[in-house]
């Protein structure tokens, strides 16, 4: 589990958090959010004219961080229903860059991994910070899911990449990404890499991992399992739904803390 580290001595202004602690439902929460995105994503293509859908689900988007920023603390089910959409969406955006557009996927991989880093570069030169126990201010908070939108872009294409344009196919894909989320938290653990940069080397990765799962067990390629969308959307949104029931009913049963609690931020 990578937590990282709030700020420290910083001078004393005593604000609500925005985003939920780090625990290790954190993350399968998060893998599952980025699994039913993917998934419900297609189903709502398959099922509905594609103007309807993306525009349905962009407009989502933005009424889900409307209510996300205005409200004055964290609130589970306001911030993961904003993360799904971002999933939702992102994962539409993504399709459409690919197969509409026609940018290839190691360019689209390329260009966000830059975005990110512009994301990054700006964010610490603002706040001098990129640890999520500070968001805690408007600003930061529109960095934070500027960042997560950037993050889900990248970790969709490179997922595309992975599965379909160098032939992995979903499975070893799934797998390859669950190495490579285990090694942030192992160089975090033993090798003396940051909180930070290891916090976010991962959560850039629960993006494929989640998507490559639900793809395999969802796609009608030879490489799938062919349940469908629908149902492997429907199966994966349960236990998420359940898991967010559990965090919200009771935030410190996983090593959390209630989202009432406060957090020390840096005078902006």
């Amino acid at each position: 589990m990578i937590d990282p580290a709030p700020v420290a001595n910083s001078p004393a202004r005593t604000l609500a958090s925005k985003v939920p602690e780090i625990t290790a439902l954190f993350w399968v929460i998060k893998v599952l959010s980025t699994g039913m995105g993917e998934t419900f994503s297609d189903f709502l293509v398959f099922h509905l004219p594609p103007e309807i859908a993306v525009g349905g689900a962009g407009l989502a988007l933005i009424a889900s961080l409307i209510v996300q920023f205005r409200s004055r603390r964290y609130v589970a089910w306001i911030y993961w229903t904003a993360v799904v959409m971002v999933s939702i969406f992102g994962t539409m955006v993504a399709d459409v860059v690919d197969f509409v557009i026609g940018i290839p996927l190691l360019l689209s991989t390329i260009i966000f991994a830059a975005l990110l880093a512009a994301i990054f570069g700006l964010w610490y030169a603002s706040e001098r910070t990129l640890s999520v126990h500070s968001i805690t201010t408007a600003r930061r908070e529109a960095f934070y899911w500027a960042t997560v939108m950037a993050t889900f872009a990248l970790g969709t294409v490179a997922g595309d990449l992975t599965a379909g344009r160098l032939h992995l196919g979903y499975l070893p894909s799934t797998i390859l990404f669950a190495v490579l989320i285990a090694i942030p938290a192992i160089a975090h653990r033993w090798g003396g890499l940051a909180a930070i940069p290891a916090f976010w080397s991962a959560y850039v990765v629960t993006r494929p991992l989640g998507a490559s799962a639900t793809d395999w067990l969802a796609s009608t390629r030879s490489d799938g399992l062919a349940f469908g969308t629908g149902w492997v959307s429907l199966a994966v949104t349960i236990p998420m739904v359940a898991l967010i029931a559990v965090l919200a009913l009771r935030p410190d049963l996983f090593g959390g803390t209630p989202a009432t609690e406060t957090v020390r931020a840096d005078r902006r």
